[in-house]
């Protein structure tokens, strides 16, 4: 049985080894996005080289964010080949430690980091992006609608509507470039409505300068068109979020209001499972990273062990968003697509090394 004082000795190493490797992964992603920022920042008079580092400060956790998992693998790797060169992996094993007593402090301080990274970092994450969004479009202007021509499906008392949008504020209140296409509660065409703009109240849309045509009869010119609807502020302007900009608990309530805004919501569906299935995912990358560095140093051949983790990595990595991509276009479910990539990883890590341990 390993002793307390060497598992709390082998998750300290871990964790103070793989927080490392993520904090450089960290500052190359800042570095590489100040120099970016700097750049656009030419033809901005309101940009000072100050406000380009703030803002890309606010910018680098998501993006390193979707790093974590690549940290992970290589912290491992970094960690177990340390053990390895100061033979503390031969002592261990030469007192009778199995490869999976060592595994288990490691998989445990990975699979915490894991789990504060969704409950915690992601959050605080997502809240610099959009701080970060806001002060970029102040500093640097931008289209009114950054997503692009928008659809929005509704049911109303009046029956159902479908509405197409050239652009929104940022708060849903109002739409731009307003069409709209009405349908009794059959299905059946009955109207369709142009209008300059849009402008949401409770329980109705209020257009202006619109032009109504039905079939049969000649185009119907008015000041102000009413529509009933039964979307909120707030559902318009969650409904063309991006899903990595979205907090990990925000997002059951959005895919809530997607679905109810007519919208397909499996996009948010299965960034909610990918969350979830993050710290499973982090300890495939321990089992993975052991697969290739568990081998004692002396022996040589380090650097095929290293090479044959990195491929494994990206292979996972490769496989890993493939599969999403299967589960976006609905062809698997999305836990499905959330959680097998992860599943998979821990039963390919755990097959190798029983193969190694048992042979």
């Amino acid at each position: 049985m390993i002793g307390r004082t060497f598992s709390l000795y082998l998750a300290g190493r871990f964790a103070r080894t793989v927080m490392a490797v993520f904090l450089f992964v960290f500052f190359l992603i800042y570095t590489v996005d100040v120099v970016e920022m700097l750049r656009r920042s030419g033809d901005a008079p309101k940009a000072t080289g100050l406000l380009m580092a703030a803002l890309s400060f606010l910018r680098t956790p998501t993006v390193a964010e979707q790093a974590l998992p690549f940290a992970v693998l290589f912290g491992s790797m970094i960690a177990f080949l340390n053990l390895s060169r100061k033979m503390e992996l031969v002592v261990a094993r030469a007192a009778g430690v199995s490869v999976w007593q060592i595994l288990t402090p490691p998989i445990g301080v990975i699979v915490l980091i894991g789990f504060v990274s969704v409950v915690a970092y992601n959050p605080a994450a997502t809240w610099m992006k959009e701080r970060s969004d806001d002060i970029e479009t102040t500093v640097f202007g931008g289209r009114s609608n950054p997503w692009g021509d928008l659809w929005l499906g509704q049911k109303s008392v009046d029956g159902q509507s479908i509405l197409h949008a050239r652009g929104k504020s940022a708060d849903g209140a109002i739409l731009t470039g307003v069409e709209v296409y009405n349908f009794d509660d059959h299905g059946n065409f009955t109207e369709r409505v142009d209008a300059a703009s849009g402008e949401l109240h409770p329980g109705f849309w209020e257009l202006h300068d619109a032009k109504a045509v039905a079939p049969g009869f000649d185009t119907l010119p008015a000041s102000t068109y009413l529509l009933a609807t039964n979307l909120t502020r707030r559902d318009v302007a969650e409904a063309f979020v991006e899903p990595e900009t979205v907090s990990f608990w925000r997002l059951p309530g959005l895919v809530e209001q997607t679905t109810r805004a007519g919208l397909d919501a499996t996009p948010y569906r299965l960034r909610y499972q990918e969350l979830l299935a993050r710290p499973l995912l982090l300890a495939a990358m321990v089992l993975v990273a052991a697969c290739f560095s568990l081998r004692f140093f002396r022996m040589g051949g380090i650097e095929y062990m290293v090479s044959g983790g990195v491929t494994a990595g990206f292979v996972l990595y490769v496989a890993t968003k493939v599969i999403n991509d299967l589960g976006e276009a609905g062809f698997i479910s999305a836990p499905v697509a959330g959680w097998s990539p992860s599943v998979v990883g821990c039963l390919f890590g755990v097959y190798v090394l029983l193969q190694q341990e048992d042979g």
